[in-house]
């Protein structure tokens, strides 16, 4: 039993000073390996600051020595503030973006033909769809023509954040407000505006207004037809509804042209235009975009007792204003005034067409002898009453009004 405790002692013994040995020539060897890569890396640093000091400081260098130790400022009171904590706030901050909401970005990068992206601080770029680009695209123009990159603009947010966390954004929406803010102001002020017409249909013609689809109703369009030669046109248009809230907007080209027109007509002024329709009172003609009425009464100085042996739907006729209604577009027409004979209308009315410049002008001079001859009456009147008042203690037996009569009777005659 001994003998075999002593055996083991010694194998033991064996087994600890072969490990010792090993353990000491791994350890000389670790060691000499860790002495050599620090010989190199210390080589390398040398070598590298020599480098460095050849090449000059770095812009880490620099830095490096501006570094002065973290800043401390002292407050009254300590405020924890974690890391959630601030990723919670930056996440309020930066963000909350509502829908409708408008914001400043810069649109950084074109998706082809279908939209590009726009950075407005999100955490994510928003797209910009190319049908919410502009309100004013030409059919020719590309999306680079109306967004241009790195350019600040406004966009109206009109979704919300999708699984990505990114935004549809549009350009038309706004500028779609404020082209109906401008609508709405121009209708207030009773302005004429000028339109191009891009479409026609059976009931009218579409015009674009500050971007804005207009309906112009064919009974609102002077002088031609609502076909295909009208397209491309630019017209003079006024309002006759401006509705926001149904996007309603309609206008009138002969509202338009009437109020011009009326505004430089005058009573006595010789007319080109077309007979429209006959009632039993007179005809209709339209003279410039205008109605006028040509009454039977002051179509010839004779009698007339069958109007359509005289006049015709879409005969041409020239005539002369008597009377007008500038705030209701309506004008009084004659062709009597233009008979060098009376009842010529009736005998011959190409003949009192073909003189009716020369017939006008012995007219206007016609009326104006007779504007004086009632002046210079009106003009009597008032001396006679003057003279007739300085006799007021009646020491003159004669009539004072005598003198007056005589001259109303001249100015009735």
């Amino acid at each position: 039993m001994k003998i075999c405790q002593a055996a083991a002692l010694a194998a033991f013994v064996t087994s600890a000073s072969a490990f010792s040995s090993v353990a000491f020539v791994a350890s000389r060897t670790s060691t000499a390996r860790f002495q050599s890569a620090v010989a190199e890396q210390t080589e390398t640093s040398t070598s590298s600051e020599e480098k460095s000091k050849a090449r000059g400081p770095t812009r880490f260098d620099r830095l490096k020595q501006l570094y002065k130790g973290p800043r401390f400022i002292a407050t009254d009171q300590e405020v924890p503030f974690s890391y959630e904590d601030f990723a919670q706030a930056v996440s309020v901050t930066e963000y909350a973006f509502e829908r409708n909401s408008v914001v400043q970005g810069v649109a950084v990068e074109y998706s082809g033909e279908k939209g590009c992206l726009v950075d407005i601080g999100a955490k994510a770029s928003a797209f910009l769809p190319a049908q919410e680009s502009s309100l004013y695209m030409a059919d020719n123009a590309g999306l680079s023509d109306v967004i241009p990159l790195d350019t600040p603009m406004n966009f109206q947010i009109i979704s919300e954040e999708d699984e990505n966390g990114q935004l549809i954004v549009s350009v038309k929406r706004i500028q779609y407000k404020e082209a109906w803010e401008k609508v709405l102001t121009l209708s207030e002020a009773d302005e004429v505006v000028e339109a191009q017409v891009v479409a026609v249909n059976r009931g009218g013609a579409i015009c674009l207004i500050e971007g804005l689809r207009a309906f112009l109703p064919g009974s609102h369009l002077a002088g031609q037809l609502p076909d295909e030669s009208l397209i491309g046109q630019v017209l003079k248009l006024k309002f006759l509804e401006v509705n926001q809230e149904n996007g309603k907007l309609v206008v009138s080209n002969r509202k338009a042209i009437v109020e011009q027109q009326m505004a430089d007509l005058s009573r006595g002024d010789l007319v080109e235009g077309i007979v429209k329709a006959l009632k039993p009172y007179g005809a209709f003609v339209e003279v410039g975009g205008m109605s006028g009425l040509l009454h039977i009464s002051q179509i010839s100085y004779d009698r007339i007792d069958d109007l359509e042996k005289v006049l015709q739907p879409g005969m041409a006729v020239k005539c002369m204003i008597i009377d007008h209604d500038k705030v209701n577009g309506r004008i009084a027409l004659s062709t009597k005034t233009l008979e060098p004979e009376p009842g010529d209308m009736l005998k011959n009315s190409q003949m009192v067409y073909d003189n009716a410049e020369q017939t006008a002008i012995l007219y206007h001079k016609k009326m104006e002898e007779q504007r004086l001859e009632r002046e210079k009456a009106a003009r009597d009147i008032v001396m006679g009453l003057g003279d007739s008042l300085d006799d007021l203690d009646g020491s003159s037996s004669s009539d004072p009004l005598k003198d007056v009569s005589d001259s109303l009777d001249s100015l009735l005659s």
